[in-house]
């Protein structure tokens, strides 16, 4: 708690000496300017879902994963570099010992203004425990995945489960006011013929839903191409049922909306397969052991770790991420198919989802 006190300090005494290097924003070849920083506080899971993971999994040796207050420092880093956007995510997130002191010390950057969203990723398993304190520390939104409204089905798909746990950490959320939007993957022959049925709940109690392509990122047994099923075939199957509005509404993330005219709610659908979003693409991920990714679906990676324990400066780590974001290509060009491997060998627990 010291050290997160003594980063608070820092942030209000940063020395004007360092505006040229600790203030310019972030911009790539392709001047997009990066504003939106995606955090994977930990790549373990209280959940194993089959999308996701290997149902045995080998998560990092504790020592390689950056403490929370170092979490904090990189953060801050990319605040002052202009990031207006941080997600907290893992793995789940709020597995990990004492996240809330992370939540908290970041908060300082919404109070100041220098941030303007500090939003989490999460499965909704321990949101029970943690909505109010999130809240308290100035999260207005939470992203809840959740792929089906069956139990049978939901302990099939994250093989440990438990549906009840996460409805009632969805009820906390709401009571605690945060305004939860529900990320769904489509997966063929698991749950293409829920879709209504989620539409109809999420926007029954007032939640946005998005829908989510599988993507090709680590080997987790069974075959992608198994589990693909295109978001161009799921808008059409809901317009049999629904009027699809076009609107002109985002959230900073790669979705595209429509409203829903029957429910008058907003589905999403993330088509990283079919119609990938990189033209507008303005996020960065950081692992939780400081690996800079500046494309979820590319190998290209920049060390964040080294630079920040090496000196106290940020100015170093601040020019070791210019280093990198010199380097984010254009895009990625994801395939699935039952004769190529994974995109990526990195599962997306370790890039952070």
């Amino acid at each position: 708690m010291l050290r997160m006190e003594e980063a608070r300090r820092a942030d209000m005494d940063s020395d004007s000496a360092n505006v040229t290097s600790l203030h310019r924003p972030l911009t790539d070849p392709f001047q997009r300017t990066i504003s939106y920083l995606r955090v994977s506080v930990t790549d373990r899971c209280d959940f194993r879902c089959v999308y996701c993971m290997a149902e045995d999994m080998t998560f990092l040796p504790k020592r390689e994963v950056l403490t929370l207050e170092e979490l904090d420092r990189l953060c801050s880093v990319f605040v002052r570099r202009g990031v207006r956007k941080l997600r907290i995510t893992g793995g789940e997130p709020l597995v990990r010992r004492d996240i809330m002191t992370l939540f908290r010390s970041l908060s300082r950057h919404l109070d100041t203004g220098a941030l303007e969203e500090l939003t989490v990723t999460t499965n909704g398993s321990q949101l029970g425990k943690h909505a109010a304190d999130l809240a308290a520390c100035g999260v207005k939104r939470v992203n809840v995945s959740l792929d089906t409204l069956d139990p049978d089905k939901f302990r099939k798909i994250t093989r440990w489960g438990d549906l009840g746990q996460v409805i009632g950490g969805i009820d906390a959320a709401q009571r605690a006011g945060l305004k939860i939007k529900i990320n769904a993957v489509a997966l063929k022959g698991v749950n293409e013929d829920e879709f209504e049925r989620l539409i109809e709940w999420s926007h029954g109690r007032g939640m946005d839903l998005t829908f989510i392509e599988v993507m090709p990122l680590g080997d987790i047994g069974p075959a992608r191409i198994d589990q693909f099923l295109p978001l161009s075939v799921v808008r059409a199957r809901l317009l049999d049922r629904y009027t699809l509005e076009d609107i002109d509404y985002a959230t900073g993330g790669p979705a595209r909306y429509v409203r829903i005219r029957e429910t008058g709610g907003r589905p999403g659908f993330i088509t990283p397969m079919t119609h990938n979003f990189c033209e507008s693409c303005n996020r960065v991920r950081l692992t939780c052991t400081g690996v800079l990714y500046m494309c979820l679906g590319q190998e290209d990676a920049a060390d964040l770790r080294s630079p920040l324990r090496a000196s106290p400066d940020d100015r170093i780590v601040s020019a070791a991420i210019d280093r990198a974001i010199l380097r984010k290509p254009r895009g990625h060009d994801f395939v699935i198919s039952r004769r190529q491997a994974p995109a990526s060998a990195r599962h997306m627990s370790t890039t952070g989802g």
